[in-house]
């Protein structure tokens, strides 16, 4: 569990890509201070489990349903990526609750300035948008930022200067896809709601309905 407050920037080292999945060796510093073996981080948003690690790196394995979901396929040597470790109980929680399960990629259409602020417009598929609302939370590539605008087929983020200096948001450009989470409680309520329809769907079969339909 995360709370979307990016911790380092990290910086990929090496990416050895299996059939469908990968394992991938990261850069860093300040998140490998009090790293162990089987540790989550959040790379990107996504989660991660630490298999190997040294003073100044970390490897991971990539799943080929991790790869499908999310935009680390377009990774290579070099790349940035936001690095946040698993939230402690004794944290404040800056942010918002964040699982580090991506729903999938949206894309940048747009990046405006105003002021001391930069708008970002990211386009998503429906099955994501609907569970976006304005001023709600979204996670992208794992930062915790709120929805300044939802629309039909895009949303928009404002985002403060420190986010740019803190994360890789503001590194990428129209047409970079982006890693997003939805806030849980939508999905959730979602679930339940489609249990009820489902129940209200059964047929009670009693001595009637047989009489009704011919079987009596």
């Amino acid at each position: 569990m995360f709370t979307g407050l990016i911790e380092e920037i990290g910086t990929i080292h090496t990416i050895k890509k299996g059939l469908n999945s990968a394992q991938i060796t990261i850069g860093a510093t300040k998140i490998l201070s009090d790293v162990k073996l089987g540790d989550s981080i959040s790379t990107n948003g996504v989660c991660l489990t630490v298999i190997e690690f040294t003073k100044n790196s970390f490897t991971v394995d990539v799943m080929p349903e991790t790869m499908r979901r999310s935009n680390l396929n377009n990774l290579k040597h070099g790349s940035l990526v936001n690095l946040e470790r698993a939230l402690k109980i004794n944290d404040r929680l800056g942010g918002h609750i964040v699982s580090g399960h991506i729903d999938g990629v949206g894309k940048i259409k747009k990046i405006e300035e105003e002021d001391n602020a930069t708008w970002v417009s990211i386009e998503a598929s429906s099955n994501i948008l609907k569970y976006i609302i304005e001023k709600g939370s979204i996670a992208i590539d794992g930062t915790s930022l709120t929805v300044a605008y939802a629309g039909l087929d895009i949303f928009k983020v404002s985002i403060i200067p420190l986010t740019k200096d803190k994360t890789t948001l503001l590194g990428k450009t129209v047409g970079d896809e982006v890693n997003l989470e939805c806030d849980m409680m939508g999905k959730y309520i979602e679930r339940l709601l489609s249990f009820k329809q489902d129940e209200k769907k059964e047929t009670k079969i009693d001595l009637d309905f047989l009489a009704k339909n011919g079987f009596m």
